[in-house]
This record gives structure tokens, sequence and C-alpha cells, in this order.
């Protein structure tokens, strides 16, 4: 980047605006003949794509309003003056490059010349929408101290309920061409202040902030609210559209962003340009750190099992393996103990491999899950006995190396386990009959590990208990993650969910085994349960759920007590507990723990189911 400094500001050359003009095509330069120059509301137009693009630009006018001198380097720049029309931002990004720190100040007024481009974080294949901005700039600054426009206010009533404008998903370019609509749609209105000086008043946050200086509030307080303060993600059609991602323009080393958790509250506001990225779409670059009003909001602790129920659990225990900080190991340990009631069977998600990611051929987990054990037991817990089957090296996704698997923990004083031994990585669990009730051919066991349904994915592990001397078959399941899918705020619309077609083959499987039980005992208590890594609402739960072979227990629960998982402001179900008919009456909760924290020891809430077999 070049730049220059003037002492004030002065007219345009003749060559300088022959040059602007020269360089855009001749049905855009009605925009900037009015007053014979060119600005940024005639570079960002009046749809997501610049109708200037690829083309090289001569000293466009504006006011530093936030500069970035880290990751993505660069400064935004705001024309004042503005052109009357909602749908045309008046803000835009000047990209500098990953060089030394832009060489401008927030106040001073510039001239910026170079090449106009559309950004897509990600890449295009991404789904992402673009950003407009300029790229190797020469840039001269003409004075400095000046006022900032008037931030452009982001409160409940200007944000749309409407998300998106409705598209056609089979087209690549989704809603880029369309005309903006700000009144309208919130992605509308969010891409009509592109850049622009925005400034959002108090605000609850309902996303716990992050290690890279950033959190998630609402500025529509009443819309989809959770019991807790988060904002609850319903249904395809609900993506709620007050949400926004705040994030600091200040480095970290400098002055650390305030640790916050769901239902607490950004007091002051926030005030600075608004920025779009690849991780949450449009976001507040905040000038100036944030103050947070504390809730202290408590992690929630579940009640005992009575004496006749039992109690099976689920948890995602995030990547574990023997090699994590032993904190970690203690904190799983006293919410196994304290926050679950130390359930009778507590099936485990992404257990390591006893080497973690490490990528030397163990897949092994003794050491992982003896460990977890042992940290329970001194937590006042029971010591529980495990039952799991290793993988084969590399074949269940995940991190590479970790070997991720299904484990059971159970507790001897209360159930049993029901041992047939054969089950392997690849030999599958069967059905039979033993005295008119069902009972697997393999305890543990895998559900049909050869099929391409788990394709470089976790295989479901079957388990048959035993409690007061009734059977309970119990499945651990980890469906494939969201990953490829394209964003809520993409420009495809609706977005395509590619990942789902493998979860809805898994479903299937683990479907079909469920009617295989229910076949040879109608009323077999069956327990489905674990990171289906879909909502309670998706095409996957009723995949799992066809023929009423199961239910997912998430519906007994008020809805706005349904996620075990936030994501980008989004409070939503990921893990799921599913019964078969046989267990007509029940007892759910999910157990707030970790989802909405910023110090979490694991991303997944889990989950008990209490009943009497």
């Amino acid at each position: 980047m070049t730049t220059r400094h003037h002492a004030a500001l002065g007219a345009l050359t003749v060559a300088a605006l022959t040059s602007a003009l020269l360089t855009v095509p001749a049905a855009a330069r009605s925009a900037a003949d009015a007053d014979g120059q060119l600005r940024i509301h005639d570079l960002q137009g009046s749809t997501r794509l610049s109708p200037y693009a690829d083309r090289t630009v001569r000293e466009v006018p504006g006011i530093v309003t936030g500069v970035r001198g880290y990751g993505s380097k660069g400064f935004w720049i705001q024309d004042p003056r503005g052109d009357g029309s909602a749908a045309t931002s008046e803000g835009i990004f000047v990209f500098t490059g990953s060089g030394p720190a832009p060489g401008v100040r927030v106040g001073d007024s510039v001239l910026v010349s170079g090449k106009v481009g559309e950004y897509y974080y990600g890449g295009s294949g991404s789904g992402n929408q673009s950003v407009t901005q300029i790229s190797g700039p020469e840039v001269t600054v003409v004075s400095s101290g000046h006022r900032l426009p008037r931030p452009e206010k982001l409160h409940a009533d200007r944000i749309p309920e409407a998300y998106t404008p409705p598209g056609d998903p089979a087209q690549e370019d989704g809603i880029e061409g369309l005309a903006l609509r700000p009144e309208r749609y919130a992605l509308d209105l969010y891409e009509s202040l592109e850049g622009m000086n925005v400034q959002v008043p108090d605000a609850r946050v309902v996303g716990p902030s992050t290690p890279y200086g950033e959190l998630w509030v609402t500025v529509k307080p009443r819309q989809e609210r959770t019991v807790r303060g988060g904002t609850r993600y319903s249904s395809y059609d609900a993506q709620n559209s007050g949400r926004l991602k705040i994030e600091t323009l200040t480095p970290l080393s400098e002055e650390p962003f305030p640790a916050t958790d769901t239902g607490d509250r950004l007091t002051g506001g926030a005030a600075g340009p608004l920025d779009y990225d690849q991780f949450g779409g449009y976001n507040l670059a905040a000038r100036e750190t944030v103050t947070v009003e504390r809730r202290e909001l408590p992690q929630e602790r579940t009640r005992a099992q009575r004496r006749g129920e039992l109690a099976v659990a689920t948890y995602n225990v995030e990547n574990l393996d023997p090699g994590d900080d032993p904190a970690k190991f203690q904190r799983l340990a006293d919410g196994v103990v304290e926050n679950l009631a130390s359930p009778d069977i507590l099936a485990l998600e992404e257990i390591q491999d006893d080497t973690g990611a490490r990528n030397d051929g163990t897949v092994t987990a003794g050491k992982t899950v003896s460990k977890l054990i042992d940290a329970i037991a001194a937590a006042g817990g029971p010591r529980y006995e495990w039952r799991g089957i290793a993988p084969q090296d590399g074949q269940d996704g995940g991190q590479p190396g970790g070997n991720i698997r299904n484990v059971f923990l159970f507790n001897p004083e209360r159930v049993s386990f029901t041992d047939r031994p054969g089950g392997d990585a690849t030999t599958a669990t069967g059905v039979t009959e033993q005295r008119g009730r069902a009972a697997l051919t393999h305890s543990p066991g895998r559900v049909t590990p050869e099929d391409a349904a788990w394709e470089d994915s976790r295989k479901p592990l079957a388990g048959e208990f035993r409690f007061r001397g009734r059977p309970v078959i119990v499945v651990a399941n980890h469906f494939a993650s969201k990953g490829g899918d394209q964003p809520l705020h993409g420009r495809v619309q609706p977005p395509q969910r590619s990942s789902e077609k493998q979860r809805l083959r898994q479903a299937t499987q683990v479907n079909t085994f469920v009617k295989e039980v229910l076949a040879v005992q109608r009323k077999a208590k069956v327990v489905v349960l674990g990171d289906i890594n879909d909502f309670e609402f998706s095409p996957t739960t009723q995949a799992l759920t066809d023929g009423h072979a199961l239910r997912s227990t998430v519906r007994s629960l008020p809805r706005d007590e349904r996620y075990t998982y936030v994501f980008q402001g989004n409070a939503q179900v990921l893990d799921q507990t599913l019964v078969s008919p046989g267990i007509r009456r029940f007892d759910y909760d999910i157990v707030h723990t970790n989802a909405e924290f910023a110090d979490q020891v694991s991303d997944h809430d889990p989950q008990v189911l209490r009943f009497r077999p």
C-alpha cells in the first residue's frame, strides 16, 4: 500500500477524474456524473456484487472508521455524504495485504485508488457471501481528526423478522444478483450496511465468547428465547435474524476480550464497521473493547435416579486422550458425579486412543478410559467398568490419528453387562431370541460396521445390560458431522446440507436394527442415544423414528429447553436420546453444563434418561 499525506482536501485534478471515469463501464458512469466524482455507494451498488468488480478506480473519498492491523489487514472507509438510498452501502473495506499495519488512523479523511473486487472467505465454493473491497490501494491522507459518520443503529424494530430472501439452491450465484430489500430481509439489511459504521445497543449475549475475541448477541431479545437466555434454533425456517457476532479490532495481546456466557449482557453497546467472514457471516468489528455485565449463569445439576430407576446418560467428551490436561479429566469427572448424579450407564463419544492424535497405529483406548474412571472414583463417584470395541486404524473419522470411538461406562453396583464375545471392528452384532426376549449375538457389538453408511465415520456401539434382572439394549452413536454444509448466512438459499445424506443412511441403519430387535420382542427396552449431529426436526431424526420404532425424548421438554449445543448464537439440538415403544414413561433432562459457557470442558451438553425397565 502506498500512502501519501495532504494538508487539506483539494479538488480532484482533471486527469484524476478522467482516469476514474475511463476505468468503469459506461452504464455505471451516471452515478459518478452527478457531481463528477466516483463514490463508495457507486462501488457497492444495490445488489451483493459491485458493478465495478475487477475495475480500477481512482481517488474514492471517505473517512476511516476502523483499522485492522492483524489477520486480513486493512481499514474501512465511509462516505459521510451518502446518496439517500437504503439499498446502497456507504462503507467499504480497503485490503492492504499481509505486510505492515495500515498507515492510517480512525478519523482520517482519505482518497483511495485501487482495484475493486469481491472476496469470498473460504473460497467461492464455500457458499459464503462475498465482501466488496478495494485492494492494492494507493491512499492519500488528506486530513485527520474528523468526526466519524453517525453510526447506523441496529435495534429490534429495524431488523426484519425474515432472515433471507428466497433463492434457488440449484443456482451457484444464489441470491447475489437480487436487488437488495433491506426493509424486508435481515441479510439484505446487513448487506446494505456492509462496511458502514454501525452500533448495537445494550444486548443479551446468546453465545459464549471465544479465544479469538468474539461473542454473539441478539438485537431481537424476544426472538426464540431459551429458558437460560439464549436464542433457540427451532426449524430450518427460523434462522433468528437478530443474531449478530461482535468481534474486537483491538489485538488481544493489548486488551483481552471479556469472557462472557449465554445470558450475560453487553452494556454500553458496541460500535464499529459491519464486516463479514466465513465464521458466522455479518459481524460488528468493535473499535473499542466491550463491557459485559455478568449474570453468573450456573451449571445445571440433574436429580439422582431413584432406587427403581435406571439412569442412562450420554456425553461427548471432545477428543479425550491420556495426554490431556489432568484438569480436563477432573472437570469431566466432577460433571459426571455432581451434574449428572452418577448415572448407571454412560455412553461416551469422542474417546481417543491411548496416544491421542499421534498417528502411530495405536487403536486401544484402555489408558484413556481408565484415567477417566479413576478420576470419577476420586471425585466420589462409583468405580465404573467399561466396554468398547477398538476401531480399525484411521477408519472412523475425527481428528487424524485419534481413532475416536463410542464407549460404555456402567456402575456394576447397580447394573450388569451381558458379555457375548465375538464383536470386533468389522463384525456386526445381530439379534436373536432367548427365552422369548431379544438378545444381541455380540455384546458389545457394532451395528452394520461394514455398511457404506459408516465410511470414515464412527460405528454405533450396541450393548446388552441388565437392571434388576430386566434386559435393556443400548446403542451409542456418533453420526457424521455437518462439515461441508453451506452456511445459513450464505449466498445460496436455502443452504444445501450435503452432509445430511450420510446421516440419513446412518439413521436408516440404526432404525432397521431397532426394528429387528422389536420383531423378536415387541416390548423390548431399547435406548438409542449419542451425538446424532442433527436437529430434532431434521430428516435424520425422521429416519431414526420411521415406523414408530423410536421416539425422540427431547420433545418431552418445554421448547425453550431443547438444546445441547450453541453454534453461531443458535442454541440447537445435536445430541439426542430416543426410546423404543416399550419405554412408555420416562424422565429426560438435558443438563446444561458446557455449551453456554466460555470456560467449557466440552462443546456439548450431556443428557440423561431415567425410566423403570
